[in-house]
């Protein structure tokens, strides 16, 4: 008697990933963990979390020192001043590995279309089905949390006990205080969050789609979505407006750069909603720098086919990118107007204090950098993945294995390239927006076209810096997917 096999959730989860099929001890409640992208949303929640806590540790322990200063005058105000960059430089990592994790989630989702409609077809609900993927996410954050409360409680204590040794900063103060599992709450909410955001492609999900193969959205389903369109260009139009009035505002008060940081937080925010309808016209040219071989012209091809894909892929770069790039120009600019002030020169000692802080504000902010690069890895090989079928055709027709590589190599640095060069050009504006109204209203002779209008100091070493963490970023995000695109024989992957 033949048995037969009914596609269940199981197989067709088995289906998204070549090699060995999970065994039933690793098939259970818990065998979603082991999917592709899973362990890359902890360490995001980890490293998100981690820098949190280390953060406010660091905050409190800085405050502690002052505090014990007898001849220190005004500290109260220098712990309020380290608290508020604190919570800024967390939102910002926070606002990040949001991002990334609801890609993560988006693209996941992607991938299990047919699932999805398997279980929809034998009566499970669309909302139910999203339910279970958020609370994944929610058992996510909560594990990435944890890890990063215990790294980045332990890595304060060691800085505390360096600081001891090293420079005699002896206070009595305990490093595990309460607060430090408020950074780790809302890691692990943000990233329930995220996924309940990343799984919204799940209503549309109908039972019919188990008939067909799990693929993202094309160019024309994309551009159907009017809501989301809709939604990102009034963001990014609110978001330009708070600008612009916070750089008149800057002319007038230092406050100003209030206002232009939530029209940064706005418009940027309406930038990766709408990223596939941004990020595709700006792929296309740079398609034409790899040529005309097949590779290339696949790789060319499969950004455009479908933009969602490939916009989730660049939007964490972009992100990293701006921000690093903003706080060096801004601190770039401050120097500027410092030496205008000042004659034309900086003094020695200001112009070491503004390299330090700029330094350790890159250093900060490059955490936030560093998340934008596991997601790129992580979706770049999710979608090489989901792509098995695709990949078994291209070879079956007449590819080679270095062609395939070749190919998958091309969208590594298509997307990378694009992203850095649209992350420097945002920086540089945010940047220079956030040095005009900060400094407007600061006196000093003339710079160029009108009194007080700061002229964007662009730093050239960053730049190049990030133009070589990207190729190197290029080449690390592309190991395992070339590995995986060649791994599995045509004829296996045309069976999946």
């Amino acid at each position: 008697m033949t048995a037969v096999t009914v596609p269940g959730a199981a197989s067709a989860s088995a289906s998204e990933r070549p090699g060995p099929r999970p065994s039933a001890r690793t098939s259970g409640r818990w065998a979603w963990l082991r999917e592709r992208g899973m362990g890359a949303s902890v360490l995001v929640a980890a490293i998100s979390g981690g820098f949190g806590v280390l953060l406010v540790a660091v905050t409190g322990l800085i405050g502690a020192w002052l505090m014990a200063d007898p001849f220190l005058s005004g500290g109260e105000t220098i712990i309020i001043v380290v608290a508020i960059l604190s919570v800024l430089l967390v939102a910002v990592a926070m606002y990040v590995a949001a991002i990334v994790t609801a890609n993560t989630f988006a693209t996941i989702v992607a991938g299990r279309t047919r699932q999805i409609a398997l279980m929809r077809l034998i009566g499970a609900s669309a909302r139910s089905q999203r339910s279970r993927i958020a609370r994944q996410g929610l058992i996510v954050g909560a594990i990435g949390a944890v890890i990063g409360l215990i790294g980045g409680t332990a890595a304060a204590a060691g800085l505390q006990e360096l600081a001891a040794r090293a420079w005699g900063l002896n206070v009595d103060y305990s490093i595990v205080q309460p607060v430090l599992l408020a950074p780790a709450l809302v890691v692990a909410l943000t990233t329930w969050v995220a996924a309940w955001a990343g799984s919204r492609r799940v209503l549309e999900v109908t039972p019919l789609a188990a008939l067909a193969g799990s693929a993202p959205r094309t160019a024309e389903e994309a551009a159907g979505r009017t809501r989301r369109r809709v939604t990102a260009v009034s963001l990014f139009a609110v978001g330009a407006v708070l600008l612009a009035l916070g750089i008149l505002a800057g002319f007038v008060t230092p406050l100003g750069v209030v206002v232009a940081f939530f029209g940064g937080l706005a418009s940027f925010t309406g930038l990766s909603l709408g990223a596939a309808l941004v990020m595709p016209p700006l792929l296309r040219l740079t398609g034409r720098l790899f040529g005309r071989s097949a590779s290339a012209r696949l790789a060319a091809e499969n950004a455009l086919r479908y933009p969602e894909r490939s916009s989730r892929m660049a939007i964490g770069v972009v992100m990293g990118v701006t921000l690093v790039t903003m706080f060096a120009v801004a601190s770039e600019s401050v120097k500027g107007v410092m030496a205008a002030s000042g004659g034309g020169e900086v003094s020695g000692e200001m112009a070491r204090l503004l390299d330090t802080f700029s330094a350790v504000m890159m250093a900060l902010v490059g955490v936030s950098a560093v998340i934008a690069a596991v997601g790129l890895v992580n979706l770049l090989t999710i979608g090489v993945v989901q792509r098995t079928r695709e990949l078994g055709l291209l070879r079956a027709l007449g590819l080679t294995g270095r062609q395939i590589r070749s190919m998958v190599l091309f969208e590594a640095a298509h997307i990378t390239i694009t992203s850095v060069v649209f992350g420097l050009l945002l920086g540089i504006a945010y940047g220079w927006a956030a040095a005009q109204s900060l400094l407007g209203s600061v006196r000093v002779p003339p710079l160029w076209l009108a009194p007080n209008f700061v002229l964007p100091g662009i730093p050239w070493l960053t730049v190049a810096g990030i133009v070589v963490a990207t190729a190197v970023l290029t080449l690390v995000a592309a190991v395992v997917p070339t590995r995986l695109a060649t791994r599995v024989s045509p004829v296996e992957a045309l069976a999946e």
